[in-house]
This record gives structure tokens, C-alpha cells and sequence, in this order.
């Protein structure tokens, strides 16, 4: 694995120059690619303190244009996916703690089924919570089981019509 490289401000000119250069670079190619692997249109305007003039990808004519079908779209529709750092955060917060919520349930559901299965192997309990558990496992397993039942039969009624 290369090495990490920190992310602050680089003291040195020269270096900074050249590792700006190999970064630009880097960035323009991967728009390029993203423009070839998934059709879109797209471009980039760098602007650099030792240039006097900014620098325009893939060329100011196409740049303008991609700029101008942007400007074009209704405001609701230009900011539907533009978010900042904050923003950002937020939604990635809000998908972990629907994940969690989801890990949350699959865990419990385990459980259910543990204290299923050692129910049906001859373990008594004695703690109506723990009875409740067993109970609320059986009625899921029987509504999946009605479920698929269901599924079955209209794909035999299905079967029956179109096949005469």
C-alpha cells in the first residue's frame, strides 16, 4: 500500500508546483474517464495563484457549453444533487442510522429465532417476555409462510389461465 499522504498545506514552492501539476492531472483524467465510462458531460475551471488566467478542460467553448445546459435547468432541479460539507455529513449520518436501524432489527430477529430454536429443543420458560418472543417468531414464520403460499397459488391460477 502507498504511503498516506497528510492533507495540509504544502510550504514548499517547488514542491507545492509540481504536486498541483501531478494533482490536476490526476483529477482531469478521472473527469475524462467518468465523461467516457458513464456518457456525461462535464468540465472543469482550475484556477491556480501563479496563473493569470484560469484554466478551462476540456476547452472554453465546451466548458461554456456544459455551463450554460446547467444554467438552463430550473433552480430546484440545478441544486437537487449540490450539497456542502454539512449537508454532506447529514445524509451520510441519516444512511448510517437507517443501517444501524436495519442491523438493529436483523439482531433481534436473531435472537427471536435463538430463543426459538432452543424452545423447540426442549428449554422451558418461565418469563412471559421471553414466551412473547417465541410467539411473535411463530407469527412471523406463519405469515412468510402464508405469504409464499399466496405466491404460489396466484402463479398456479396464473399458470392455469394462460395455459388453458
Amino acid at each position: 500500500m502507498g504511503n498516506k499522504v497528510k492533507l495540509e498545506f504544502i510550504s514548499s514552492e517547488s514542491a507545492r508546483r509540481v504536486t498541483f501539476k501531478k494533482r490536476k492531472a490526476g483529477v482531469l483524467k478521472k473527469i475524462s474517464e467518468l465523461m467516457t465510462l458513464c456518457g456525461i458531460n462535464a468540465c472543469a475551471v482550475i484556477y491556480s495563484g501563479s496563473d493569470a488566467q484560469p484554466e478551462v478542460w476540456p476547452s472554453p467553448e465546451e466548458a461554456f457549453r456544459v455551463i450554460e445546459k446547467f444554467k438552463d435547468l430550473p433552480a430546484a432541479q440545478q441544486g437537487k444533487n449540490m450539497m456542502d460539507q454539512k449537508l454532506f455529513l447529514m445524509n451520510a449520518i441519516n444512511k448510517l442510522n437507517k443501517k444501524l436501524g436495519r442491523e438493529q432489527d436483523k439482531a433481534q430477529r436473531l435472537e427471536r429465532e435463538l430463543l426459538l430454536f432452543d424452545w423447540l429443543h426442549g428449554n422451558n420458560f418461565y418469563c412471559l417476555k421471553t414466551l412473547m418472543e417465541v410467539i411473535h417468531v411463530l407469527d412471523e414464520k406463519i405469515a412468510m409462510n402464508e405469504e409464499l403460499c399466496m405466491k404460489a397459488f396466484h402463479k398456479i391460477t396464473l399458470d392455469e389461465v394462460v395455459n388453458g
